[in-house]
Order: structure tokens, then sequence, then C-alpha cells
């Protein structure tokens, strides 16, 4: 498996590269062997009755797809750490501090991201979130006990701290919240069908899918006359107003990926697509003129399906980096 598909599909090995007051983002690390992908099991969130609260402690880098009460506390000094949380598709992420004991005159930093940092990327991108970047940190030394409950604008979410002094560390409760209409998604799975809606709104919405997929959209209603138009980038939906584009890359942030098809146009009836891409999106551009929705289904591209090609109803993608 290349690097590049690795790192996208191991994403605890991050770890926190910008000191408190510079530049805000992520380096990777090369995988290690002996970390483990933490998304908690299906099995353990069947096991939890109703009304009990899953308690653990956080390792320095870690990741989170349960709700419950998680603590950290520094056994050495601890300079790059970062947890990342993640929901279904319908689910936004409400991360609440219980406790904090940290010096933040010492050096010492907690800060919340709505979405989530990848060497420098970010998702949901600048395009296609609702606040400014500036206003996605929030900073537990800046606001204290002034913003003790911070939610996700979307179903993932982070936090990254450094602690220099052993014992010190911190509490959070995470909760889930129905979230209404989706927007920017990231998947947890390589395969799913997904539905997504814009009533009336001027946004843009991202589906991140981390693995090289087969995508098949089966209904788009963009309030255009039937029929379907698809596209190479260079002639392009953009002067259309409301449209879907599929796009490709190998980093997190769809605004930095490559356009691989533009639909302009609503129907019914079935468009696939390959891409072998490490990261493949779905987005729909969105004026506010109408209500958008576009239903799709995917699975992860197997060696079978990279080889028989011709089956596709439009062009493949990145195939060369699988």
């Amino acid at each position: 498996m290349p690097s590049a598909f690795q790192f996208q599909c191991h994403f605890i090995l991050i770890f926190l590269a910008a000191s408190k007051g510079e530049t805000r983002y992520l380096e990777v690390r090369d995988a290690g062997e002996d970390e483990p992908f933490l998304l908690l099991s299906e099995d353990l969130k069947r096991e939890l009755s109703a009304g009990q609260i899953y308690r653990r402690s956080l390792r320095c880098i870690d990741m989170l797809s349960i709700e419950g009460q998680f603590t950290f506390t520094a056994e050495q000094p601890q300079l790059h750490c970062a947890t990342f949380f993640i929901g279904e598709p319908e689910e936004l992420i409400t991360i609440d501090y219980n406790f904090v004991n940290i010096d933040c005159q010492g050096g010492d930093f907690l800060k919340v991201f709505d979405g989530w940092i990848l060497k420098g990327e970010k998702f949901p991108s600048s395009l296609d979130h609702p606040l400014p970047t500036s206003q996605r940190y929030i900073d537990f030394c800046e606001s204290g006990n002034i913003q003790r409950s911070i939610r996700s604008s979307q179903n993932v979410a982070m936090i990254f701290f450094r602690i220099h002094q052993p014992g010190n560390g911190f509490t959070v409760t995470v909760k889930k919240n129905a979230n209404l209409f989706p927007c920017n998604v990231i998947s947890q799975t390589p395969s799913g069908r997904f539905t997504m809606v814009i009533p009336h709104q001027h946004r843009n919405c991202s589906f991140s899918i981390i693995y090289p997929v087969v995508i098949k959209i089966s209904d788009l209603i963009l309030g255009h006359l039937n029929g379907l138009f698809l596209e190479k980038p260079s002639a392009g939906c953009a002067g259309v107003g409301d449209f879907v584009e599929l796009l490709g890359g190998t980093g997190l942030d769809p605004s930095k990926m490559f356009p691989l098809a533009d639909l302009c146009h609503s129907f019914h009836g079935s468009a696939q697509m390959k891409i072998g891409c490490d990261n493949t999106v779905l987005r729909m551009v969105s004026s506010g003129k109408h209500i958008n929705r576009v239903t799709f289904e995917y699975h992860q591209l197997n060696l079978q399906e990279t080889e028989n090609r011709k089956e596709n109803s439009i062009e493949e993608f990145c195939f060369p980096s699988i």
C-alpha cells in the first residue's frame, strides 16, 4: 500500500508541529506498526447499556467515534498531542470541559478545532465552512470558563494540546447531537449510501471518502431542466450556479483537490465512476435558489475493478496511485 494512501488511512499518526501563537497545523510522521487505527468498534457500542457512560484515558495521539468521558494525564512532557473525534454523517459533536489543569502561562495549551487539520490541510475547507478559519479555533487559555462547551459544525472535530508538567491534564465529555441537514462529512467507512440535501441555502457541502472507491450517483435534483451533463473540468459547471463535482487527491482539503467531473443538471438514473485517488470527495455547490439533493452510494475499489475499467460510464482517475 503506497505511503500516501497509508497516511490517509492512519490519522492517528499525526502530531502537532505548530507552537503556541505561531502557525497552527499538523504534520505527519512515518506510520508505525504498533499504532492501530483507534476507531472504537460497534461491539463496544452495543455493550454499553442505556445511560451508562463510557470512560477511558486518552493517548497523546488518539481517535474517538463514541460518546463518553475521556481524561488525559501527562506522565511526561507532551508537546505534540491531538485527539480526533468523528461521528456518523448525521451527527454533530459537542465537547464539554469537565476539568482542566494546565499551565497556560508556562506554554501549555488546549485548543478545539471545528473540523480536522492534517498536514496543513483543513476539512471542511475554508471555502465550505460557515466560519472564518480564525473563529474555528477555541483556545481554552484564552476563553477559560467563558466557553466550556463547544459544538462542531459537522461530524468531525479535534482537540490539540501541549502539557509540560507531569500530572497535569484535563477531562472532557463528548456527546453526539442530531444534524437534520448534514453538509460537510467525513465517512467512517469505505462503503455506504448517503443523501445530501441543501434546502434553499447558499453554501457548499463536501462528502469525503478517504479510500479509492467506486461511486455511483443514482439521483440528482438541482432545480435545472432534466438531463445529465457530464463535462471535463475545462468546460465546468461554474456558470450554472448549482452543480455537483467529483474531486480526487491525496490530501484532506477539497479546495486543493483535482476536479474530475461535473454534474450540472438533474437526472434520475445512474452515473458511475471509479476513482483510484487516496481521497474522493463529492461536493455540492448551491446558490440557495433551489432545494438541491443528491443520492449516491460508494464502496472501496478492489483490484478486480481496477483491472476491468470498461464498465464505467465516466472516465477513471488516479489509478497510478493505488
